[in-house]
């Protein structure tokens, strides 16, 4: 069975119009047309990713979206933001506040359909090792598990500052560069440009607190993980 995605807008057509190309993916769909509509049913129906306008009724899609973002029930269902927003002011903030992509009305249904399929394909992600765990200063990253903590204390991230704080610490002590980490983390998406990976970083850094220090800029060039001594180290317990 498909994934399930929900299709948050408030005009009609253009949800039928998104609802139909993704039944006709595959997917299975659920649609709703207001800001409080949207967080009842992705709270209720956990769809695997939100279609979600930013102009709606009652409730921004921002708003919507830093809610998504803020609960542990939600914070790793995929987003992408369909609006009528052009600025790149709009963007960034969306980005920001943890959307996977954005996507400009007006828009092709077909890229439509193919930006979620490269969201839900990022969110699935390669299958890691059981309890397989990272190790570097108070930094703890347990794949298996999803978890990430520092000095004990677990650290909620979105899914894209996850595989992002992975994908560094997993090639530790090499420095990768911003068109490399967009190709691991965001698949390269054209939408996607490389300041996202400045953004994404300056928020990774204020939610390691202690540990941000781990992730260090080569000027010019990119990002990357210190190396540690041992206890930077991959162990299993």
């Amino acid at each position: 069975m498909g994934a399930h995605i929900l299709v948050v807008d408030d005009e009609p057509d253009i949800t039928a119009l998104v609802a139909y190309h993704l039944a006709r993916a595959g997917y299975r769909v659920s649609t709703a047309s207001s800001g409080p509509e949207a967080l009842s049913a992705a709270l209720e129906l956990r769809p695997d990713l939100v279609v979600l306008d930013l102009m709606l009724p009652e409730i921004s899609g921002y708003e919507v979206l830093k809610e998504l973002r803020r609960r542990n029930e939600s914070r790793d269902v995929g987003v992408i933001l369909l609006t009528a927003k052009r600025e790149e002011a709009d963007r960034i903030r969306g980005l920001e506040l943890g959307a996977d992509d954005y996507l400009v009305k007006p828009f092709s249904p077909q890229e439509l359909v193919l930006r979620v399929g490269a969201v839900l394909r990022r969110l699935a992600g390669p299958p890691l090792t059981q309890g397989s765990v990272l190790t570097a200063g108070p930094l703890t990253i347990d794949r298996a598990a999803h978890r990430v903590e520092v000095a004990g204390r677990e650290i909620a991230l979105t899914t894209i500052e996850y595989k992002l704080l992975v994908t560094l610490a997993e090639r530790r002590g090499r420095v990768q560069s911003r068109p490399q980490l967009l190709e691991t983390v965001w698949e390269a998406n054209p939408a996607i440009r490389t300041r996202t990976v400045d953004m994404h970083i300056r928020r990774l850094r204020a939610k390691l607190g202690p540990a941000a220090g781990l992730i260090e800029t080569v000027r010019g060039f990119g990002y990357r993980f210190r190396v540690t001594g041992p206890s930077g180290a991959e162990r299993s317990p």
